[in-house]
């Protein structure tokens, strides 16, 4: 039996923004977050005696972090190198300079020769000596399209076939692999992927268009006991034969991630199966105050939103108070009461939106429509002038909305939070999200 730690998307560096300069450390206080869960889970491998760690990809928000992001991320990894315990480093989509010709964030422990350490940047079998016994690893970095096919290749190819031998070439490869392995010894496929079955989280929107999403049957191969993940940032288990999991990253990076719980997997691998155990990590939370005061015909808001701070778990949190009301209820709101009720909070943004006057709208559009491609769609409708180009501006508002930092408000007003406090939580599927 092999005991190993899987952890994934570490993206060290990310989130800045919601942190501020310790005056004591000279860091901002997110990065320290960062690496503080990181040597949370390095502290998990010592602790537990395990004998290879695995690191499923996304070291860093790209490939070119600052040096010392570069200095906190070796130092803990450096740790496992002390105690001799053999790690796989996978390099992720962030890892990758450009489309992955020119270099990786975690080649540098390869040329080092850091005694113990793998890279995989290629699909390749490493057979690994471990103080329980050898143990095979399949690495499967991020796939670009370019990997796989070469420009002269993929032309003429629509969306569908191109997918169709992008796939096709995969699978091969992966059957050379499967190929090479020694029966009687563990066996596992470290792969950085977009699983279709996957529940995406905030990862959905850094990577569409840019990669390959697979189907789970090409990875859920009997000649592997376990199948570490890496990408999706949501913690969960897609496959029990064989075992297959996305640990998910170790800290939040940003709102999109507020109810996912954190950490990192100990597995159990022996020649016949895998068992494992998911261990979470103590990480900052992140909370949504929300509120609709546009419909509200009574002067109480001031009282309502301190009433939603105070009940709220505003402590040490990362917070954003969000309510929405009408131009004639701007006099009612107290701005420095409310920064005073926040000042609890590790830190908050508070986002008002006022709703302006009445415009006309088209026929038949719900006036409480915020979702922008139904907008757009029924603008389209209206206009017989654009129908050849209907589905190219469609087409291209989604990879807008996608690719947008800008967040957008999604689903029905009557679904947001009450804005009397001694009213009851809404259940958890009916709150508004805010992407």
């Amino acid at each position: 039996m092999v005991k190993l730690l899987h952890l994934s998307d570490v993206h060290l560096g990310s989130g800045l923004a919601y942190g501020y300069i310790n005056p004591a450390t000279g860091l901002n206080t997110r990065l320290e977050d960062f690496v503080a869960s990181l040597e949370h889970c390095i502290g998990y491998a010592l602790d537990h005696g395990v004998d290879l760690v695995l690191f499923g990809g996304d070291a860093f928000p790209d490939a070119t972090p600052p040096p010392l992001h570069q200095e906190l991320f070796a130092r803990q990894f450096r740790r496992l190198a002390d105690a001799g315990i053999p790690t796989v480093l996978l390099v992720g989509n962030h890892d990758q300079y450009g489309q992955g010709q020119e270099g990786t964030s975690l080649a540098i422990y390869r040329a080092l020769g850091v005694a113990g350490f793998v890279v995989g940047d290629r699909l390749q079998t490493h057979w690994i000596e471990t103080r329980s016994g050898p143990v095979q690893v399949t690495t499967l970095p991020w796939v670009n399209r370019s990997t796989l096919l070469t420009q002269q290749e993929a032309l003429g190819l629509n969306g569908e076939l191109f997918s169709h031998q992008l796939l096709q070439r995969l699978h091969l490869a992966l059957e050379g692999e499967i190929r090479t392995l020694q029966p009687g010894i563990p066996a596992i496929l470290l792969a950085h992927v977009m699983v279709e079955t996957a529940r995406y989280g905030a990862e959905r929107h850094l990577s569409v268009g840019k990669g390959l999403t697979v189907p789970l049957s090409l990875l859920a191969r009997p000649a592997y006991q376990y199948v570490a993940l890496g990408h999706v940032h949501r913690h969960q288990v897609l496959c029990r034969d064989p075992l297959m999991i996305y640990p998910g990253s170790i800290d939040r990076v940003d709102f999109g991630e507020e109810q996912e719980e954190k950490g990192c997997v100990l597995v159990e691998v022996t020649p016949s199966g895998a068992h494992y155990q998911f261990l979470p990590l103590p990480t900052r939370p992140f909370h949504t105050i929300r509120l609709d005061f546009s419909r509200d015909p009574t002067p109480e808001i001031q009282s309502k939103l301190l009433a939603a701070i105070a009940k709220a778990p505003v402590a040490g949190a990362i917070v954003r108070l969000i309510y929405r009301l009408r131009p004639d209820q701007m006099h009612c709101i107290e701005e420095r009461a409310l920064h005073a009720a926040l000042t609890p909070a590790f830190s908050y943004t508070i986002a008002p939106e006022v709703i302006g006057p009445n415009r006309t709208r088209l026929p038949g559009l719900d006036p409480h429509c915020w979702e922008p491609l139904t907008t757009l769609e029924h603008y389209l409708a209206s206009r017989s002038d654009l129908a050849p180009l209907h589905s190219d501006l469609l087409a291209a508002a989604r990879q807008l909305l996608e690719e947008s930092a800008e967040p957008f408000w999604e689903g029905d007003p009557e679904e947001w939070e009450s804005a009397d406090p001694a009213q009851p939580d809404q259940p958890e599927g009916q709150q508004l999200r805010l992407l």
